[in-house]
């Protein structure tokens, strides 16, 4: 199914994004990286063979220069994104923004560029979101980018000939954890490797919606179910 296929990936200079450059090229795609770290992604080009390019999707040019080599993808894998946690009010105005346009906009701006080709192509959509599109204490903004991005792959899924994928990791050990400590005691950090074998997998299998760890799909359903039961539990333990 992906041998001989053509993937873009996000974000692939680092982390997830790296990582599932490495396992597409290993199932036998060629993989187009994008990223805003030229160093980084020659390096990974060259574990991968890979094609980089370089681009800030939050610049109009940018956008621009992925949408022209995207549309001969087969499958896109939207993985970059940057992450922010403590108090709300502290947050700086333009830290918000940023995170929201590399998180929620440009993922749905090249999206809307390319989903016509992809339709043709009977092409596939990865969205790499985040537990925390349930909620989280200290991570308010980034919370709901990663919720507006599952609302919109749940959209995407009324369209026909295209596959969508919403991956929902936990704690990921990438650069945002960098000399900080991670406090939380659930969920167990996992690796970025771990993300990009479930994101191959659910592609291969046609899957919607995965969780790594797998056991996540829990608290996701309980606030679906009983949104005031799991928030009494998230005040209580975090």
């Amino acid at each position: 199914m992906l041998r001989g296929r053509a993937a873009l990936v996000t974000g692939a200079s680092s982390g997830i994004g790296a990582a599932t450059a490495a396992e597409l090229a290993a199932a036998g795609c060629r993989v187009v990286l994008v990223g805003r770290d030229e160093q980084r992604l020659a390096e990974v080009a060259g574990r991968t063979g890979g094609d980089p390019v370089a681009a800030d999707l939050t610049d109009p040019a940018g956008m621009d220069r992925v949408v022209s080599v995207a549309r001969g993808a087969d499958l896109l894998v939207h993985s970059a994104g940057v992450g922010w946690a403590g108090e709300l009010g502290a947050m700086p105005p333009e830290r918000l923004e940023a995170l929201t346009a590399l998180n929620l906009t440009a993922p749905m701006q090249l999206t809307r560029a390319i989903l016509p080709e992809l339709r043709r192509r009977r092409g596939h959509l990865v969205f790499v979101a985040s537990i925390a599109a349930v909620g989280v204490r200290g991570e308010e903004v980034y919370a709901a980018t990663k919720a507006g991005l599952r609302a919109f792959a749940a959209s995407l899924r009324q369209h026909d000939g295209v596959g969508v994928t919403t991956v929902l990791p936990g704690a990921v050990r990438t650069p945002y954890f960098d000399g900080r400590r991670y406090e939380r005691r659930f969920p167990r950090m996992v690796s970025p490797e771990d993300v990009a074998a479930a994101v191959v997998r659910a592609v291969r299998r046609g899957e919607e919606e995965v969780f790594v760890p797998r056991w996540l799909v829990v608290p996701a359903r309980l606030q679906g179910a009983l949104p005031g039961v799991f928030h009494r539990l998230a005040r209580r333990f975090g």
